[in-house]
């Protein structure tokens, strides 16, 4: 497994708010031209939605409401239990144990922008990005008829990690077709509940959740939550990359100083989300701004030794969550040549 020192060059969560699959890529060529990453167009359809996108081949799923095109508002993912799913498990069973990803590959209509992105080149890029969503906020958002959530069936969540498995896999396999080095970001924003009402699961579970997932990558594997959550969890968990929303959760994240410090210590990589992707605040921020919060945020691992060069050779900057949620394309631009001047300004001033 290779160690890069990513040098706080740019990178993104995963999704964008365009619908032309040959636009969002287009735009990643331009702005990522270190670690691209495939855009994932969750306004484009339904079956991009980070739940959806990576549900084909699982046992009883069910989509409902879905329109010819765009997006209608009542679009639903369940499992029906009335299907017999015996059968179908053990093909899922069966492909995982000889490690066959193909009956789990994500297909064209799931995933536009990961197909064009394959047909592109990228030959400055130091290593290619995809990411997957999670086994805990996976199996907590798919539901069944009842509204119960996978994750509180024993036998259905264990075969949701190994079929995220294995799409991560095959995800991997495809990617390697531009770039000897990748990197797969596990999107668990639901781990922001863990320790609440809403999500009363064990972190021995969450870890062997997570663990059978990450066993599956190859390549450089992170998690990204982009709220608060108990980070001795991701921090534990045997990963190269943690990424996290550091524009408004530095404080809470450096409460774990002894885990973090351990990680690093170990080579592991910081993705410091500090572009924030609500367009009022983004509208307030400039380089100046956003490098003053930003060392502030990194400010215990130096007061704690480690210097300040080696925490910039050791990190990422990325926006604080996915892109989506920013409406317009100028909007969106502005994030990322946001994103670049910081990365641009921080390697001339301390690289």
């Amino acid at each position: 497994m290779p160690i890069i020192e990513f040098e706080c060059r740019p990178v993104i969560i995963g999704s964008i708010p365009h619908t032309e699959q040959g636009e969002a890529c287009n735009l990643v060529n331009r702005y990522l031209k270190d670690f691209p990453a495939w855009p994932q167009l969750p306004r484009r359809s339904f079956l991009e939605n980070m739940y959806v996108q990576f549900s084909e081949g699982f046992p009883g799923v069910v989509i409902e409401g879905l329109p010819e095109k765009g997006l209608s508002g009542t679009e639903r993912i369940s499992l029906d239990h009335r299907r017999d799913l015996n059968k179908s498990l053990e093909s899922l069973y069966s492909a995982y144990l000889q490690n066959d990803p193909q009956p789990f590959a994500i297909s064209r209509k799931y995933a536009a922008g990961l197909y064009q992105f394959l047909d592109m080149t990228f030959p400055d890029s130091l290593a290619v990005k995809g990411q997957i969503t999670g086994p805990v906020s996976w199996s907590l958002t798919v539901t069944d008829a009842d509204h119960k959530p996978l994750i509180y069936d024993d036998i259905l969540v264990d075969a949701v990690s190994r079929m995220i498995r294995l799409k991560a896999l095959w995800q991997e396999q495809q990617l390697l077709r531009l770039n000897k080095n990748t990197i797969i970001f596990v999107d668990e924003p639901y781990l922001s509940s863990y320790g609440s009402a809403f999500l009363p699961v064990s972190k021995e579970k969450i870890l062997s959740l997570l663990g059978e997932v990450i066993g599956g990558i190859s390549g450089l594997r992170g998690i990204h939550c982009c709220g608060n959550t108990d980070w001795s969890i991701v921090l534990e968990a045997s990963i190269d990359i943690v990424s996290f929303d550091a524009f408004n959760y530095a404080e809470s994240f450096n409460l774990y100083l002894p885990d973090i410090i351990k990680f690093f210590n170990h080579h592991g990589t910081i993705a410091w989300g500090i572009v924030p992707v609500i367009p009022e605040i983004l509208a307030k921020e400039s380089v100046p701004s956003l490098m003053d919060r930003l060392g502030e945020a990194m400010a215990p691992l130096t007061r704690a030794g480690i210097p300040f060069r080696q925490i910039v050779k050791q990190g990422i900057l990325t926006p604080s969550c996915g892109l989506a949620i920013l409406r317009d394309d100028e909007t969106v631009e502005s994030a990322l040549q946001l994103l670049v001047d910081l990365s641009t300004y921080i390697r001339r001033k301390y690289l």
